[in-house]
């Protein structure tokens, strides 16, 4: 059929919601995806772009609203990028996150969506971030400290957000008033560097079990003028303070963080808890950043690996340790890899500070260490995998379907490469059994799963 006209104005039914949240009708079989549409409204839109295959609409009228259908509590919702999901109750964030891995599993992977669970949640969804990533630009002459508006770069200036823990809403203000006082330019003008400005990016990491706060200045460059100013203001106005670091990114990216951190004041980490474990958190660490539904996610491999004691165990993207610890409880040996060394360093740290004596770990690529410690004669009866976003490295996919362990617990940042992973791991010998969702983000289209594969039998 032809392009639909820009601007034109049409009353449409929601069928689905896409990937992104976005409500999904259809014009004479035509799909048209409408940001803050949901299932069972009927809409009055406008057509604002139109493709080959598909359009963008925009809301004009809500004719009739979904019972699922509530109030943002974010005054930036329409603005910001990040809680797309805010205007869909609680209940029904879960649904469409369970719905989507299901979709993935089904038409991806090629498997029953049966095997997908309902997504766990929370009793609260606000509030639980323990790291915030806030942008800062130099927009008409006035110092911008933010996010991003979605799928931009152009950054919405906030002095409340609503997922994020209540101190760091008061150390930006601190920030931003240190540096409209002392004239400490931003990294970036109107969204462009210029080398007369300094601060690039704010993070903030709290830990919720100790309420110990590592502030980040993220720079341009070396020198941080006032600095000493800055820091007696944080320590008068917030408790727990424990550590301000600067990172400096010199790069012309839109990377947060660079590689030099250099400690301004206290220690150069701070430490939390997860379950019984104790854990040092350095700038650069990842760290779940949902306390409350990390230690459900983790408990939850635990629970899948199904260790009686007698077990190895192969822990691949292991970072600085934290699964493979909780592993070590009830496993005879772990065995972590990781290819970023700090990540090792740490996770060897971790180790020592919980007494944990049958976790060793390895720097490299899980698709080249794993394949070693086999030929080592290190046969593993079960492997945990917890790949970044672009998947599993098909090396690593290969040596799961060589060593044979009895299972495989994969932990998934991303529905789509889990159920690309799991059809693979299905033609090596493996039958998924269960998908889990845990909802890490919520009032974010974002969803993590844990999956278990076990050996067929031949």
């Amino acid at each position: 059929m032809d392009l639909l006209e820009i601007n034109k104005e049409y009353i449409v039914n929601i069928e689905a919601l896409g990937y992104e949240g976005e409500g999904v009708a259809r014009i004479d079989g035509y799909p048209v995806f409408i940001q803050g549409a949901l299932i069972g409204e009927r809409i009055k839109i406008k057509i604002i772009k139109s493709k080959k295959k598909f359009a963008f609409g925009e809301i004009l009228e809500i004719i009739d609203k979904s019972d699922n259908r509530k109030t943002p509590n974010c005054i930036y919702f329409e603005k910001c990028g990040g809680c797309t999901l805010e205007h869909l109750s609680y209940n029904g964030q879960l649904e469409f996150k369970t719905n989507r891995v299901k979709e993935c599993v089904r038409k991806i992977g090629g498997l029953n969506d049966n095997i997908v669970l309902p997504a766990l949640g929370m009793r609260d969804g606000y509030r639980y971030r323990n790291k915030g990533q806030f942008h800062v630009d130099l927009i008409n002459n006035k110092i911008n400290i933010g996010f991003y508006s979605e799928k931009s770069h152009k950054i919405i200036d906030i002095d409340r957000c609503l997922i994020q823990d209540e101190e760091a809403e008061n150390i930006i203000r601190i920030i931003k008033k240190w540096m409209e006082n002392y004239f400490i330019m931003p990294a970036k003008k109107d969204g462009v560097f210029f080398n007369k400005g300094i601060i690039r990016n704010i993070v903030i990491r709290k830990a919720f079990n100790t309420n110990e706060i590592m502030v980040i200045l993220v720079t341009l460059h070396k020198e941080i003028p006032h600095i000493n100013e800055l820091i007696k203001e944080l320590n008068s106005n917030v408790t727990g303070i424990k550590s301000v670091i600067q990172n400096i990114n010199t790069n012309n990216t839109n990377w947060v963080m660079g590689e030099e951190c250099i400690t301004l004041y206290g220690r150069d980490y701070i430490t939390d808890y997860i379950g019984d474990f104790k854990f040092n958190i350095s700038p650069l660490s990842f760290f779940q950043v949902n306390p409350y539904q990390t230690e459900v996610l983790y408990n939850k491999a635990l629970e899948y690996a199904d260790l009686s004691g007698d077990e190895i165990v192969f822990d691949a993207y292991c970072g600085t340790g934290t699964i493979s610890l909780f592993l070590s409880q009830k496993a005879k040996k772990v065995y972590g890899v990781e290819i970023i060394e700090q990540a090792i360093e740490n996770a060897k740290i971790n180790a020592k500070l919980n007494d944990v004596s049958n976790a060793e770990f390895f720097v490299g690529k899980s698709e080249e260490i794993i394949p070693k410690l086999i030929q080592n004669r290190v046969r593993p009866n079960v492997i945990v995998v917890d790949p970044p976003r672009k998947e599993c490295d098909i090396k690593l996919l290969n040596s799961i379907g060589e060593a044979k362990p009895d299972r495989v617990v994969y932990v998934s940042c991303d529905p789509s490469t889990l159920a690309r992973d799991l059809k693979c791991l299905e033609e090596k010998g493996y039958k998924t059994v269960k998908v889990q969702p845990v909802d890490m983000f919520p009032m974010t289209k974002h969803v993590e799963s844990v999956a278990l594969l076990i050996k067929k039998h031949s």
